[in-house]
């Protein structure tokens, strides 16, 4: 089993800046990389306070290169249908090259309507911007020169892709999915990794979605050996199983990044492109500490956490995303709790 650190935090300036907010991140990141924590992903939004802190990942993926040595640094995900893919397909090399072949990426559709309305982009097209920019991007990768007719840019003709990509044949592929069958069926036909942010619904939704993605693998005649699923949930490490304490720890964060949530959601995405969307926001809005706890995070005392793991493991899930920086979570608290996965959980579930 592997691990990663998960980063959509919640803005909230009455509490910390964006200063103080990114330099706690900075620290958990070093921390998770003395540690052995496999990865750690940046997401990609704008405008909202759900997230609206990275609207450049790939910067700040940049600059945690050059503060780690050993941990993997994924755009989790890169919004391809807001992005040129010719750009993507530069900074991704760029931080390829200076990570050294650490860089994994991630791309999605994205569902929130500010963001395509303030972009110019029609959210119909998202699904056709996704498939043809990734394929796109893999050419300029692997190409002497980029050679490409799409249809929502110009044509590329002749043109190098500057700086070149470091691992080769190219970085490994990730495919955001949530809620859409043809998304996850799609992400397995191409041979991608899957990540799924799988905290919006109860355990047996998420093994159902997850087995999309796994029979369309076997549909298509791949083996689930070669593919890799991370599945992203928010977590919380005690160092005793206390339930009354974890509540009152974590259910004011939660709430505070739940509305986050709504308040970026504020406008359906495209009815006809994004299908059962609306149900997602009406899932956010009942939220209680029991409808969370256990089953849709990774919490509690280590024993707990690590039986959590083991289910998690028991369906094929190859990477636990762990949303460790939420709401208003103080930063020496988030860090206790990553100092307990350290010492009392991490050893024990790494051979899952």
């Amino acid at each position: 089993m592997k691990f990663g650190l998960f980063y959509l935090p919640t803005y909230l300036p009455s509490v910390r800046d964006a200063q103080t907010h990114y330099r706690g991140i900075i620290e958990q990141v070093e921390f998770a990389d003395r540690i052995g924590i496999d990865y750690a992903w940046i997401v990609e939004h704008h405008f909202v306070r759900h997230g609206g802190l990275f609207p450049s990942n790939f910067a700040f993926l940049s600059y945690l290169a050059a503060r780690t040595k050993r941990i993997r640094l994924g755009t989790g995900a890169t919004v391809l249908p807001l992005n040129d893919p010719v750009r993507v397909a530069e900074q991704a090399a760029t931080l390829d090259q200076l990570s050294q072949g650490r860089f994994d990426f991630g791309v999605g559709r994205g569902f929130i309507r500010d963001e395509f309305d303030i972009f110019g982009v029609d959210m119909k097209d998202s699904r056709e911007r996704v498939e043809e920019g990734v394929e796109l991007v893999k050419q300029a990768w692997t190409g002497p020169t980029m050679e490409f007719k799409s249809k929502f840019r110009p044509p590329l003709s002749g043109m190098p892709l500057m700086p070149p990509i470091y691992q080769k044949p190219h970085p490994p592929i990730w495919v955001a999915c949530l809620m859409s069958p043809e998304s996850f069926e799609w992400t397995a036909q191409e041979g991608y990794n899957l990540l799924y942010v799988a905290y919006h619904v109860d355990h047996p939704l998420a093994v159902e979605r997850i087995g999309w993605y796994q029979n369309a693998l076997k549909k298509n005649g791949r083996s689930a050996k070669d593919h890799e699923i991370c599945c992203v949930y928010h977590a919380h490490f005690l160092d005793r199983e206390d339930d009354a304490r974890l509540a009152s720890l974590v259910h004011p964060p939660m709430s505070e990044y739940a509305a986050a949530g709504v308040e970026a959601a504020r406008k359906p995405p495209d009815p006809t492109a994004y299908k059962g969307y609306d149900r997602r926001e009406a899932a956010q809005r009942a939220f209680t500490f029991e409808t969370y706890y256990p089953g849709r995070v990774v919490m509690g005392g280590p024993q707990q956490t690590i039986e959590r793991i083991r289910v998690l493991a028991d369906v094929g899930i190859t990477q636990v995303g762990l949303l460790v920086d939420f709401g208003s979570l103080p930063q020496a608290e988030i860090m206790r709790s990553l100092q307990v996965f350290a010492d009392q959980v991490l050893p024990h579930v790494r051979d899952l």
